[in-house]
């Protein structure tokens, strides 16, 4: 990979977006990758649309501004694509991930005519199984880097290990099940 990779996220204040994009930026950033997390927002409100952006490349990065014609997109609240074109310059050589229980038929007439390639995954099925609640960004996590290809399973995995026994060190009941969410993301896109 020596090109940046660009990908941007649409959800809603709450979901966990944003703090996917920032886990993404920094388990890349812990493989030797030049990377860039940030969010952007709309009103601060739980429930209202945001967007978050990654940028990963092996190279540094020299821009320093949102994403516009972004190689992969994340959409991680399937309400959004009535109200938001979450395929807005959306590279025809990239995909588009989003978090639904329909099928990529039923979701297809809601992309604009995108003609790249479109994934599904059912991130709240994933979540309820691994962790017995709704976090929607731990399944977008792994299904966008499956897509991507940003990085391998294993290394991704293990930096996420090492990430959440940073983070939740107090609570290795959230580890186990964010990375069980993981785990069965990276089988469940499609």
């Amino acid at each position: 990979m020596n090109n940046i990779v660009e990908i941007r996220w649409h959800g809603r204040g709450g979901q966990g977006a944003k703090t996917a994009a920032l886990l993404l930026a920094d388990v890349a950033f812990q493989t030797g990758k030049y990377v860039q997390g940030f969010p952007e927002y709309g009103p601060e409100r739980m429930g209202a649309p945001i967007t978050a952006y990654n940028r990963i490349s092996d190279t540094q990065i020299r821009v320093h501004s949102n994403i516009y014609d972004p190689d992969y997109v994340v959409v991680v609240d399937e309400s959004l694509l009535e109200t938001v074109d979450v395929t807005n310059g959306l590279k025809k050589d990239g995909a588009i991930v989003i978090n639904t229980e329909k099928t990529k038929e039923e979701i297809m007439p809601h992309l604009h005519g995108y003609e790249g390639a479109v994934y599904i995954i059912d991130a709240r099925k994933v979540s309820i199984a691994a962790l017995g609640k709704y976090f929607p960004n731990s399944p977008m996590l792994a299904a966008i880097v499956k897509v991507s290809g940003v990085m391998d399973r294993e290394t991704f995995m293990k930096e996420m290990r090492s990430s959440f026994a940073h983070k939740f060190a107090s609570k290795p009941e959230v580890i186990e099940g964010n990375m069980k969410a993981l785990e069965m993301a990276f089988d469940e896109v499609q």
